[in-house]
């Protein structure tokens, strides 16, 4: 029914009228959509929450905003920091800018310190120890834009520039002189989108150069590399809007972050679905000389896998609407959008554009049937070079897995494993500050208080609880563990009395693992104290804070992976197996993406940790990773297995796979290095989660490219014989196939 219905299609869009209406239908859908709603890169929010309402730390925050409300407004943090030490002049700079201030507020600015009133020796009283930073705030509106906050950080920086110079802003930290560095909640928000805004740019200039510089070089066709870009930037130009045109009315939320993986799905995934169709137009050209016979004959081989293949990863991508934490469940839509989309383009949009083009689509090296070339010859009076169908490396690959499948399966097993026992060895963090360039300047800013003021003042812990016994000494009790600096005097809620707030300062950095792993023991602490007056500890006490709330990113993000991998892996079986009507394809085929993102994994970790001397992966990569690495990796499960499928019909086993294997080997390697290079190309950004995510999935996809696909998975496919097939195809076979198949085997 499937094969029907996209043969039909596939017809009506190919013949000479329907192709210049399939592109005629596109370029006005694009232009109307485009002029219509607006871009979803003017619509990323990255200031969205990323926890559920029902975490710790969420609850904490509503009652701290309920019952010790702060109306100062949100922090803009400005370090001052001089190595040598601060100097009167320095001290006098901080008082002139909060006199200037408290004349000519800024536009979003609602509160600042009376710093200007202060004697000199006050103001020095508020330095670090040493003497060589001061922490000054000022606080702008809770409801400010991002815009409007950098408008603001613009016009405080060139007052700041009159009263010294632009040394204090630009000069490297280690130089002498007084340095200035915008940090905190303003700071690190207005930095991380003027981060991901450039970041976008130089991302779509370098994902689109790499991936037209891979197809020039793969298939030496100028006109064959810009093909499949035409299809995805169509595809791009009616994604974008359609998102905009959602975030505009609140029906999703998409931050910079999203934006910038989705177009390097859409350009790897989008160009493989393209390629999949182009291979094997290529080869069918060799054979047939009606151009639209052999579109039709190609399309009708690639059509299913290609529809497969995108309802496969559509769906697996959609699985992250049910995570819980919010930066997962912001990819969901967009993702699977995009994929859908492209998914589309390569059905309707690419066979139009064959179409039109034929066979110079090829050119220079346009494939022709020997009729052709004899005619060709005739004409110029030379013998041409022919030209083979599929290179010498797909042969040699389809006869070393058939014949030695036991070696390739251990050699290929033996490698995977080796990477894949790096993985138990990974270290995670939450800290996503680290995730951003060293010389971010609200980075610096955040790091220069990190060492010149008590680690735990930079973010202290809060424990809110709510009980009518007032002598329950909570602060003692705190105070006495190990790890706590100072616990403050408690703070009484205005609308409810019963409920107290105490400031915990920790000796180590709040935002250092072994911190965040602190925030059971302390909830055991206070859940103790509460039962040791007997009060039952439930909705009686809550943890709130940077350090809490790291806690509960990776209690989310642990239990999301959880709920997620068994979804995916649950759609992708019941795809496989609708598709491939075989139990124990669908077995074999998800197991082996499985090692494969182990591996990649364990191999990623050794490259990031060791290679590049990073301490520790961001706690999203795992899902991250595993989303698109499974999803992304049985498009070419399914590609090359239909080809077996295919070839099973009319050869022995081991012939089809065989000629399976040599079919598919050179397009999924092309497909496999332009998917894996459009990953690559997020290692280049200077944001270390899409560096990390980079990595593990472009190495992913190389795994899958050069080893998994074609030596492991046809390799096991050799030695189950037949049984591979079960239960599906062994009820189709004839006794007469059944017979020369025993024979063979």
């Amino acid at each position: 029914m499937l094969k029907n219905s996209l043969s039909l299609l596939i017809r009506a869009i190919i013949s000479r009228r329907g192709r210049w209406v399939t592109v005629g239908i596109w370029i006005v859908l694009v232009g109307i959509l485009s002029s219509t709603f607006p871009n979803v890169n003017k619509l990323a929010d990255n200031s969205a929450a990323n926890l559920p309402k029902s975490a710790m730390s969420m609850r904490a925050a509503k009652i701290v905003a309920e019952q010790f409300p702060n109306n100062n407004g949100t922090p803009l943090l400005l370090v001052w920091y001089r190595a040598e030490g601060l100097t009167d002049q320095d001290y006098q700079v901080v008082s002139k800018l909060y006199q200037h201030l408290q004349k000519t507020p800024l536009t979003e600015q609602s509160n600042i310190p009376p710093l200007s009133n202060m004697p000199l020796v006050a103001l020095k009283g508020l330095s670090s120890e040493d003497h060589t930073t001061i922490i000054t705030p000022i606080f702008m509106k809770k409801n400010a834009s991002t815009d409007d906050l950098s408008s603001d950080l613009k016009t405080l920086k060139a007052k700041l520039v009159t009263f010294q110079s632009k040394s204090i802003f630009d000069e490297d930290l280690h130089h002498k002189g007084l340095h200035v560095r915008f940090s905190g909640p303003v700071g690190i928000a207005t930095d991380a989108t003027k981060l991901f805004s450039k970041a976008d740019v130089t991302l779509l200039i370098s994902t689109v150069a790499l991936v037209l510089i891979l197809l020039i070089l793969l298939y030496r066709s100028p006109v064959l590399a810009i093909v499949p870009l035409i299809g995805v930037g169509f595809a791009y130009g009616a994604i974008s809007p359609i998102l905009g045109f959602l975030a505009k009315h609140d029906i999703i939320i998409i931050d910079s972050q999203a934006i910038s993986i989705m177009t390097v799905l859409l350009f790897g995934a989008g160009t493989d679905y393209c390629l999949f169709l182009i291979s094997k137009y290529r080869e069918v050209l060799f054979e047939e000389p009606d151009k639209y016979k052999a579109l039709q004959r190609a399309k009708h081989h690639t059509g299913g896998a290609i529809f497969i293949s995108a309802i496969t990863v559509v769906l697996s991508l959609f699985a992250l609407y049910f995570a819980d934490f919010g930066s997962y469940q912001r990819f969901a839509t967009p993702f699977s959008l995009a994929i859908l989309i492209m998914g589309v383009v390569a059905l309707t949009l690419l066979p139009a554009l064959l179409a039109i083009i034929g066979r110079v689509s090829f050119y220079p090296f346009i494939p022709r049937t020997e009729k052709m070339i004899l005619e060709l010859e005739e004409r110029k009076g030379r013998k041409l070079k022919r030209r083979e169908v599929h290179g010498r490396f797909g042969k040699v690959l389809g006869r070393w897995v058939t014949v030695k499948p036991w070696t390739v399966i251990m050699v290929s097993v033996l490698i995977l494993g080796i990477l894949a026992s790096f993985a138990p060895r990974i270290q995670y963090t939450q800290n996503l500050i680290e995730s951003f360039p060293a010389d971010m300047p609200s980075r610096e800013g955040f790091e220069i208080m990190a060492k010149h003021f008590s680690p735990g003042e930079l973010a202290p812990v809060r424990i809110i609880v709510k009980t009518d016994e007032k002598n329950i000494d909570f602060k003692q009790k705190l105070s006495n563990l190990s790890y706590v600096a100072q616990v403050s005097e408690p703070t009484v809620g205005t609308k409810n009395h019963e409920y107290r707030s105490f400031e915990i300062f920790l000796k180590y950095d709040p935002y250092e693992t072994k911190s965040v792993n602190l925030i059971p023991e302390i909830s055991k602490q206070v859940s103790a104290t509460l039962k040791e007056a007997g009060i039952n500890p439930k909705d009686h006490y809550w943890i709130g804070g940077e350090t809490s709330t790291l806690f509960d990113t990776k209690k989310v993000t642990t239990n999301d992976y959880k709920v997620i991998v068994p979804i995916v892996i649950a759609i992708i079986s019941l795809l496989l197996l609708l598709y491939l009507r075989s139990i124990v394809a669908m077995v074999y085929l998800i197991l082996t993406v499985l090692l494969s993102y182990v591996s990649a994994l364990g191999a990623g970790w050794l490259l990031i940790h060791y290679g590049l001397n990073i301490p520790a992966i961001q706690g999203l990569i795992p899902l991250y990773s595993f989303v698109f690495l499974v999803a992304l990796g049985e498009d070419y499960n399914i590609f090359m297995i239909s080809s077996i499928w295919k070839y099973k019909e009319t050869h022995s086993h081991k012939q089809a796979i065989s000629l399976g294997v040599n079919e598919t080997s050179s397009v999924i390697t092309s497909a496999g290095l332009i998917l894996a290079g459009t990953f690559a190309v997020l290692a280049t950004l200077p944001i270390q989660v899409l560096l990390q995510f980079g990595i593990v999935t472009a190495i992913g996809v190389i795994l899958d490219t050069f080893v998994v696909r074609p030596l492991l998975v046809p390799a096991i496919t050799t030695v189950l014989g037949r049984y591979a097939f079960w239960p599906g195809k062994l009820w189709r076979v004839d006794e007469g196939y059944t017979k020369m198949n025993d024979q063979e085997e």
